[in-house]
């Protein structure tokens, strides 16, 4: 098993940019196999959504395997970057390395999610009840403030939870390392690199708007560019793996 560095080196701003591109030409090698792919996951998100509304289950289970897949299409990329194919296989190769660990990350964003919730719901909570208590433009004003502030709470409590989870599938599977270790090593290279991180936003930004336009057609693009992005980033912050 190989040592992460301690959050990775930091880059150049304009490797946000490179990352993507370099996404993209992994998406080339294979673009048939990756589209499959996205296909298949986002199938079995369609799945487990319609489980979530009958058993209230689907949401939980979403959240807990994703970094599975994730996990598993890093070693897909790793397998494509090697001169190898890219299979179906890959989107469930998490099941059959470092499972209870990929699926401890899933847990740690469900926690991390409820933390997130709770002082939501109490601004959003406390405006509303002042807002009735009022009854009057006063209160309209306090309440329509209150989930103006619970938005941007939230924003500001999500981001270092996407930093520590960002590469924490990818450290897991291919690096070997525990699930804490792999959220600490997340957010430490993300904190290195919070401006390639700002452009690699920005770039993504207007993909992503013409991706959703046509019944959200352009993410079984889009999905396999950000995925392999991801694989991309961790190879230019942690080394090869």
């Amino acid at each position: 098993m190989r040592e992460s560095m301690m959050g990775g080196r930091a880059v150049d701003a304009g490797r946000g940019w490179t990352w993507i591109a370099d996404g993209f030409g992994l998406f080339k090698k294979a673009p048939g196999m990756w589209i499959a792919l996205a296909i298949v996951l986002l199938v079995i998100v369609v799945v487990l959504s319609f489980v979530n509304t009958i058993f209230f289950l689907g949401s939980i289970a979403t959240l807990l395997l994703m970094p599975v897949f994730v996990g598993g299409m890093m070693l897909g990329c790793r397998a494509l970057q090697g001169g190898g194919e890219l299979e179906v296989g890959h989107l469930f190769a998490g099941f059959k390395e470092h499972t209870g660990n990929l699926i401890v990350l899933g847990a740690l964003n469900i926690l991390a999610g409820i933390v997130v919730m709770i002082p939501v719901l109490v601004i959003v909570g406390a405006g509303t009840i002042f807002g009735v208590m009022r009854g009057d433009a006063a209160g309209v004003a306090a309440m329509g403030g209150s989930f103006m502030l619970a938005g941007l709470v939230a924003l500001a409590l999500s981001i270092p939870i996407y930093m520590a989870l960002w590469f924490a599938p990818a450290l897991v599977v291919l690096r070997g390392l525990a699930p804490m270790a792999a959220v600490r090593e997340s957010f430490l290279g993300c904190l290195k690199n919070m401006v390639p991180f700002l452009i690699y936003g920005i770039v993504l930004l207007v993909p992503s708007i013409f991706a959703t336009i046509p019944f959200l057609l352009g993410w079984l693009v889009l999905l396999p560019v950000v995925i392999a992005s991801i694989y991309v980033a961790y190879r230019d912050i942690y080394g090869d793996a």
